[in-house]
Formats: C-alpha cells, structure tokens, sequence
C-alpha cells in the first residue's frame, strides 16, 4: 500500500466539524490502496469531545502522537475563566468586542500567536516527524488547516524531504472570517500574508472546500487550487427510521456562533406567531451543539422562548436521527466578508439527510448553488424578510397538508467516499507530472 501522512490538530476524541474531513477521507483510503498515518496532539484543547468517534478510526490507520502545549490555560487566568473550561466555535468574535482583558487576548492572539496558538507544536513536530520519515518513508504528505500551523510543519518537512505535499485549507487565512477582529499590526498582517504565500508557493497541490475560496487562492497567488468540497458518510444514514416530528420544526446542528446569528429570522417567526395561532402551537425550534448566548438572547427577544429546545451536543452518530426526524434544516452562513465562500459542512449531511433546507446567506453563494443545484431547499438572503416569510408559510402550509417532502434531489457526488478518490487522483496528477507542481 502507498502511504499518506495526515498532519492534523483535529482528530478524535475531538468532535465537531473540523474533525470529520479527514476522519472521513481516512476511513476510505484503504479502499484505494493507501495506508493513512495520522500525526496529532497528544492533549488538544478542543472545544468539544466525541467519544464515539474513535470507534470510526479505521483499523489500517496508524495514529501518532505527541505533546502539545497551547497557551489557553494563561488565558483562562488572564480573563478569569474556569481552568479546563471549553471556547466556543467564534470565541474570537465574541472577545474582540468584550471587556478589556478579552480584547487584550485577542491582540495577542493576531500580534504574538502568528499563525495561531498552537505555533509552539511547530519546532517539535518537525524534529520528530524528521526521524519518523527517515525510517518510515511516505509517498504523500497532507497538511491541513485551520489551525495553519499544521502548514507550517509540513512546510519545515519539504526543506528536508521531496515528497509530495498536499495543503488543505478547511478554511482559508488571511481571508477566514474572523481575521479582521485579530487587531493586527501592519507588521503581523505582512507576516501572516508571508506565511500563507510561503505555503501556497511551496505545496505540491493546494486545496480548498469551495469555489469562491479557490478562486481568491489564485487570485492572490496566481496559483492553481483545486476544490474538494465537505461531504456526507452514507454508513452514518443506515438504519434510519426518518419519524418525522409532529411539530413544524426547524433544526440547527452543530456550532453556530454571532456571526451566523439570522437576526431577520427570529423576527419573521415572531411575526408568523402573531398572526398564525396554529402556527405559533406547532413551532419548534431545535438548536444542537454549542450555541452562542447571542443567540439564544435574541430568539427570547423575539418571544419565541417557549418554542426553543436546546441541546447542548450529541454524538455524531446520533445526528442522522435528528436530521431526519425534522421538518426542516436551518443553514444559516456567517455574514462576513467571506460569506460567499462558506459552505458549512453540515450542508452535506443535511442534503443526506433528505429534509428541505433553509439557506440564510448570500443568493450567489457555494453554499446556495449547491442546495439549489441539489434542488435541496430554498435560499433567502440575509435581510430579505418577505421572501423568508413567505417560504416559511409555504414549508408551514405543506407541513400541514403532511406534503412537506423533498422531489428527487442529486447529492451523491458528495460521499465521503468519492470525495477522497478525489484527493488520490490528484496524488496520480503530481505523479504524471513528474514531480511538478500543478
């Protein structure tokens, strides 16, 4: 078997999305003939664990791992937090505009931690990974990021080894939603755009999740960058009874921060709700995952305290029945500058899922083009409030009628399992090109 090794900051027991691309794509490797070797932290300080993901790391996988030390904890003290307590998804957001301590963190955060915080794993993952490679040979190694610091060890390897690198940005850098809150100085905003170009210049093959993001990627570095996009298990769908909720529910999984915070749909509800008593007795708002207060405040703002449930996470494998038991899906994308490159990864199990999607977000988006090529759901920019009513009374009135179903939609392309041939046929690529960078 060829062999690819796999740097990664997220793996399980870690959970929520950054875990799964690769989690993923390592679990179908060994179908296409490669052995996958994951190297990752010993003691990550995730933001959420998932015990049963570690039931899901294939047998042929070699998982390596080593310390890491991540300056957290000092900022737990520095703001008065509780020792071990957890960051939410966007905690950046949510500092940058708090007290003083908080946006102190944050400057360090862009000024000092450059790439990010676990830039202290750099040095000692590439003197270790050095002596692995000598004596444990790869035909392919993948960095992915955020954090990008798994960049720049990949980027340490290739001044020491010709082996082909593939970088996958999950998210992109200098463009990542939340980089204009890191109160950057000129000089840390020139060394963060460096580094990115040092990395894209020297990787083998660049690869993004979406079409907007690769197109910025060759624009800024007149690089070719492929697209691999997120995508969905099947396995993860067997053995689902879909139950549908007698209530009209809407449901959110996974993290959903400020930035994704669908004010104008609160406020269409509480306005469907007033008008619609039968409509206001059969909502049901399902949020599951790590939900910023914001958000929370502003649905109780709205009135609709009553109709909300919140749970706080569930194991991936439990998602699948959440999914198909809702009426609908809520997918709303970050309103950030980036906003037309987003495409959540739970878009993908969504569409498996089979249920109508609602897209908040731009018309023009990778995240609207799929759902609608996939003929998944309905799209509502973020400040159209008629359109969003009157979707949501149409998607009420089928509800009611018991036809709130999906016609026949296309979304197989997006398996897990077809997406990692994809990332071994651009393995084949660089072969074919002899080593040159495509």
């Amino acid at each position: 078997m060829k062999r690819i090794l796999i740097i990664t900051y997220y793996w399980p027991p870690s959970g929520g999305g950054g875990v799964q691309r690769w989690l993923k794509f390592v679990k179908y490797f060994p179908q296409f003939g490669w052995k996958p070797i994951v190297y990752t932290p010993k003691n990550p300080d995730s933001s959420i664990e998932d015990q049963s993901l570690l039931s899901k790391v294939p047998v042929e996988a070699e998982v390596i791992k080593t310390p890491i030390w991540e300056p957290y904890q000092l900022y737990r003290s520095l703001t008065g937090k509780k020792k071990g307590q957890k960051f939410k998804a966007g905690y950046i957001a949510e500092a940058s505009k708090s007290g003083f301590l908080d946006r102190l963190s944050v400057f360090a955060r862009g000024n000092l931690l450059i790439p990010d915080p676990r830039m202290f794993w750099i040095k000692p993952s590439i003197k270790y990974l050095k002596n692995y490679l000598r004596q444990n040979p790869v035909d392919l190694i993948v960095s992915t990021g955020p954090p990008h610091s798994m960049h720049l060890i990949a980027l340490g390897l290739r001044r020491h080894f010709n082996i082909p690198w593939l970088a996958d940005f999950r998210d992109p850098w200098v463009n990542i939603d939340f980089y204009n809150k890191l109160k950057l100085t000129k000089w840390a905003d020139r060394k963060h755009h460096k580094l990115e170009e040092k990395v894209i210049e020297n990787a083998d093959i660049v690869v993004t999740v979406s079409e907007n993001w690769a197109n910025q990627f060759e624009k800024d570095h007149n690089k070719k960058v492929h697209v691999v996009t997120n995508g969905f298990d099947p396995e993860d769908f067997e053995g689902v009874v879909n139950q549908l909720d007698k209530e009209f529910s809407i449901t959110h999984i996974g993290a959903f921060n400020q930035d994704r915070n669908p004010v104008v749909l609160w406020e269409v509800l509480k306005e469907l709700c007033h008008e619609n008593e039968i409509f206001k007795r059969s909502l049901k708002i399902n949020l599951i995952g790590q939900t910023d207060q914001q958000i929370i405040d502003s649905i109780k703002k709205n009135g609709l305290g009553q109709a909300l449930n919140l749970i706080s996470h569930v194991g991936h494998k439990e998602i699948a029945n959440h999914l198909t038991q809702s009426q609908l899906l809520l997918l709303p994308i970050n309103n950030t500058p980036n906003a037309k490159g987003i495409i959540p990864g739970k878009a993908f199990e969504y569409m498996a899922a089979q249920r109508p999607v609602l897209v908040i977000g731009p018309a023009d988006g990778d995240a609207a083009k799929i759902i609608r090529k996939a003929n998944a759901g309905e799209i509502c920019p973020f400040t159209d409030k008629e359109g969003m009513k009157t979707k949501l009374l149409d998607y009420f009135l089928l509800f009611k009628d018991n036809q709130l179903f999906l016609d026949k939609n296309d979304f197989k392309q997006f398996s897990r399992k077809i997406l990692a041939n994809q990332i071994i046929s651009l393995y084949d690529k660089i072969v074919q090109a002899n080593g040159r960078t495509i």
